[in-house]
């Protein structure tokens, strides 16, 4: 891009700009059970209590020349609480719904130093101080000769030695900020961040690098992370990938975590939220709960014995030692229920759900898994045409899931992750489908099961060509109500207020491995192909992620990376 139009509002009290529009759920939140800090407006983290700003002012505005609805904007906080203090500014795109908020930050009063590995005069000294200066890292002025009125300046907070700011300050005017606008935390209560997703990038005559905005996330995620976003960017003109960043986000060193639901505040939220999960009106393949699954027949094979052992309605006899090394697997009955199992059993389908931390404990991830007996095969889609495959795709034991992801300052849903395979993707809430108030729907794709946020045919190769396996998500009367049908099989961070069942303990295979040609069928289906076409459909379908050499059962959910790292995105 060549560069951008700058412009400005006079009115001090203008809080958003003609483009962006406020977003809300469908429905008012209820009033959560009492607890500890979840949705009480603050969370503790230590030395540093946050609250959430969702009140902010518009500062700067960048569009962009050749789609001007696609520019971005940025806005200061305003309305902090008395005593609180910004960490810096945030920007976002002017065609989304203005939904993002910045934390602010204030020092408390620790009574017993939990940190006994800092030195004492480091603990001794306070938790937030004012920068020491300001640097500018970048001016729109210079794009195009304009005078100084409406134009953008970046500044980046100058921290007193052993601290470390969280963000950077824009101002429409060359003046500095004042010291007092922002606060850099002591280095011990913060961690490393990341520059995560790209949203600004404008080119100057001035300099042969691009300014590029980002927005940043911890580098520590996951059910263990202490990370905290405080909602702030990243700019710069000369930083590359993987370079360690100027700023840092915030350290949870609370050892409580004291925004975390409880187990009442929990239930709470899966009935608001709990998403329908619809399935397509053609599926064969349907849910089922784990215990009918066994009950039904289903054995456990071990490598040196070929007689399958019935499974325990528990699953107590499953190995729950070790990890995943091909001595053992599940699989369907042997006898005449092998059909019938296959098909699942749509009325003891539920959805077992794990709650986890996340964001150093400012969320709270709510992973659903559901299972189902059996993955069906694949349709290979080329264009028009659709090619049923007999064997590609299918597997015995499938675990597909969903998480929603909650704001733990007031319990609102913060955004949704959908699986899809070997990936999944974030979708925010103005971009999913209700159903009875705040409870998203979640499409199932026929036989395969991957989630998705809206019914339609997603093609999982190439969607531009028309090319790649077919995912076809439809409503139906074939469904599962979360919010009723659940149960929660796992919150680590409760003790032992959640017994895990004993299936959740077997890291083993949930499916046989069986090994067949598939190479050939797909072979016989790109003979059939113009020439011309056949090099194109093959580079795509050979690269797809889908098991073309065999089928092999997937392991259960406590052995998938996002059980304790954070979804992958």
């Amino acid at each position: 891009m060549l560069g951008c139009k700058c412009f400005h509002w006079n009115k001090i009290d203008y809080l958003l700009p003609p483009e962006s529009d406020s977003y809300s759920l469908p429905a008012s939140l209820p009033h959560w059970p009492p607890g500890l800090g979840f949705a009480s407006g603050r969370i503790n983290l230590g030395e540093i209590e946050v609250v959430k700003i969702s009140r902010l002012e518009f500062v700067w505005m960048c569009k962009l020349p050749q789609d001007e609805k696609k520019g971005v904007s940025f806005y200061k906080p305003v309305g902090v609480p008395e005593r609180f203090y910004s960490l810096g500014h945030l920007c976002q795109f002017n065609n989304q719904p203005l939904r993002s908020f910045l934390l602010a930050a204030r020092e408390v009063t620790v009574s017993k130093m939990e940190a006994t590995d800092v030195a004492s005069s480091v603990r001794n000294s306070p938790a937030l101080r004012k920068p020491v200066d300001y640097t500018l890292v970048w001016s729109s002025y210079n794009l195009n000769d304009e005078s100084y009125d409406g134009c953008g300046f970046f500044w980046l907070p100058q921290p007193p030695e052993g601290y470390k700011p969280l963000g950077y300050i824009v101002t429409n005017n060359p003046d500095k900020p004042d010291l007092d606008e922002v606060r850099c935390v002591r280095a011990d209560l913060t961690d490393e961040c990341q520059a995560y997703r790209p949203i600004l990038n404008v080119f100057s005559k001035f300099s042969s690098f691009p300014f590029e905005v980002w927005s940043t996330r911890p580098s520590h995620r996951g059910m263990l992370g202490k990370g905290v976003s405080v909602g702030t960017f990243f700019c710069g003109s000369y930083w590359s990938s993987g370079e360690e960043l100027n700023i840092a986000c915030l350290r949870n060193v609370n050892p409580e975590l004291h925004g975390m639901p409880n187990i009442e505040q929990i239930h709470a939220l899966i009935n608001n939220y709990g998403p329908t999960v619809f399935f397509h009106p053609d599926e064969v393949y349907l849910p089922s709960s784990v215990s009918w699954f066994f009950e039904n027949g289903s054995l456990l094979y071990r490598a040196d014995d070929s007689t399958g052992e019935p499974i325990d309605v528990s699953g107590s006899n499953l190995p729950a030692d070790g990890t995943n090394n091909g001595e053992f697997w599940i699989d369907l009955p042997c006898d005449d229920r092998r059909d019938t199992v296959k098909k699942g059993n749509l009325e003891s389908a539920k959805l077992y759900i794990h709650v986890k931390p996340a964001n150093g404990g400012t969320f709270t991830d709510l992973a659903m898994w559901i299972f189902c007996p059996f993955n069906g095969p694949a349709t290979l889609k080329i264009g028009p045409v659709n090619f049923p495959l007999s064997k590609i795709g299918q597997h015995v034991g499938d675990w597909e899931h969903v998480t929603l992801r909650i704001c733990n300052f007031n319990g609102e849903l913060s955004s949704m992750y959908f699986s899809q395979h070997s990936g999944g993707k974030w979708v925010e809430p103005y971009d999913l489908e209700y159903i009875n108030g705040n409870k998203p729907i979640v499409y199932s794709s026929k036989h395969g099961h991957a989630s998705y946020p809206h019914p339609r045919t997603y093609i999982q190769g190439s969607a531009f060509l028309g090319i790649g396996i077919r995912n076809d998500a439809a409503r139906s009367n074939l469904y599962v109500d979360s919010s009723t049908r659940y149960e929660v099989i796992a919150a680590e961070y409760l003790g032992g207020d959640i017994i895990e069942p004993g299936w959740l303990q077997y890291m083993r295979e949930w499916g046989p491995k069986i090994v067949y040609n598939s190479r050939s069928e797909l072979d016989k289906i790109l003979d059939r192909l113009p020439l011309m076409l056949r090099y194109s459909v093959q580079n795509i379908v050979y690269k797809l992620p889908v098991e073309l050499s065999g089928e092999e059962g997937p392991t259960g959910p406590k052995e998938k990376n996002n059980w304790i790292g954070d979804e992958r995105s």
